[in-house]
């Protein structure tokens, strides 16, 4: 289906060069001489990599054949991850090529959404914040705190992040998966 800058919004998947796309950031900018145009910020789903694009005001495109799924995550093998779809049980594995920086952010049983472009999984999208077990952490030393120091610390998913030094292990954290930052102890 085609789509022109007037329909352009944050999140449209948009097709250019036979590569989906999608919206991250537009602008309808209206100069005192010449055409109006469109501005925007294009995150390419396949590689990951951000764009500036620049399209006149009408212009049309296509947008992109992309499939949204809900599926739970169930277990690595290997070096492919294990998801489920939730409406027909299909098991389906996805290679860390695709899931790139999500890796770190999987746990058993949740629920991501997966985008299909041409019946092949092409991304990943995990919750904003995800709570995990701390499984090492150095103690911290005392008397230090006062200056906002951090160490680090891994999680049950890999990931090692710089957390306050009052964190132990065993503690549960709330961790920001788009900035991958520490945000705060969760009381269980």
């Amino acid at each position: 289906m085609a789509v022109d800058t007037s329909q352009f919004r944050n999140g449209l998947k948009i097709d250019i060069g036979g590569q989906p796309f999608v919206i991250t950031y537009f602008q309808h900018v209206k100069p005192g001489k010449g055409g109006a145009f469109v501005r925007t910020k294009l995150k390419n789903l396949l590689t990951g990599r951000v764009v500036d694009k620049t399209f006149r005001s009408g212009e049309k495109t296509e947008e992109a054949d992309i499939e949204e799924k809900t599926m739970q995550y169930l277990y690595q093998d290997a070096n492919d991850r294990i998801f489920m779809d939730s409406a027909s049980f299909e098991q389906l594995p996805i290679g860390e090529d695709v899931l790139g920086d999500t890796i770190h952010y999987l746990l058993e049983s949740m629920e991501v959404g997966v985008l299909f472009w041409k019946g092949k999984p092409v991304n990943i999208q995990v919750p904003n914040y995800i709570e995990a077990t701390v499984t090492q952490s150095d103690p911290g030393l005392k008397g230090d705190t006062s200056s906002g120091a951090t160490k680090p610390a891994t999680l049950e998913t890999g990931l090692t992040l710089n957390v306050p030094l009052f964190i132990e292990e065993g503690d549960v954290l709330r961790v920001d998966t788009r900035t991958g930052e520490y945000s705060e102890r969760v009381n269980k």
